[in-house]
């Protein structure tokens, strides 16, 4: 196939797998509701941590760079902790096995009216399924972003959203929209000055 062609049709998939996540209104509806259960967990002085495999720990770590960073202008830091600690990691994967690297860590620092937000696009990771188990035995909330049908990972879920794109490129895409979507608006409920126009 021409590389031009193989390129032109690459996008126009992820237009696709966008436009089938747009027209879902449950969709709409579910990220605004977690935008403001995330405010919640922020002004009750709670913390977000978040999780994920691969390209989707990357995910993580970037929604919680964007936390205790900035994304849209300048802010307060808002608590987000990525269980992304490479030391951390391969101590607990030695020790006691790769289903614990991130249940570990919410043991010792979860506490309830925290939130867990897992990404796995096939929801059935045993690591990240741990983490839910382990967060939800401990009064937190916890909200997933999924693919497939969800997996076993949906049942431990407050609240979740899963891509509809068939392959894990195609969901991660949907996955870091979704997350930029949702810390802009938690930025628009707590710091709305952000959002004024600006006098020219």
């Amino acid at each position: 196939m021409d590389i031009l062609h193989s390129i032109r049709d690459a996008l126009l998939e992820a237009q696709d797998v966008l436009d089938r996540f747009i027209r879902n209104p449950e969709n709409i509806a579910t990220i605004a509701e977690t935008a403001e259960m995330m405010r919640d967990v922020f002004e009750r002085q709670g913390r977000i941590f978040t999780c994920g495999n691969g390209g989707s720990l990357c995910d993580a770590i970037h929604f919680a760079e964007e936390c205790t960073g900035r994304f849209r202008d300048d802010r307060r830091p808002l608590p987000a902790i990525p269980l992304s600690d490479a030391g951390h990691i391969t101590c607990t994967a030695n020790d006691f096995g790769f289903a614990e690297i991130f249940a570990r860590p919410l043991s010792a620092l979860g506490h309830p009216g925290d939130l867990l937000v897992v990404l796995s696009t096939s929801g059935n990771s045993e690591n990240v399924i741990r983490a839910a188990a382990v967060a939800k035995s401990r009064g937190m909330q916890v909200f997933g972003m999924l693919g497939g049908d969800g997996g076993n990972l949906k049942q431990h879920c407050d609240m979740y959203l899963i891509a509809p794109g068939n392959t894990a490129d195609r969901i991660q895409e949907i996955h870091i929209k979704v997350l930029h979507i949702l810390i802009e608006h938690v930025e628009r409920l707590m710091f709305p000055e952000n959002y004024q126009p600006h006098a020219s």
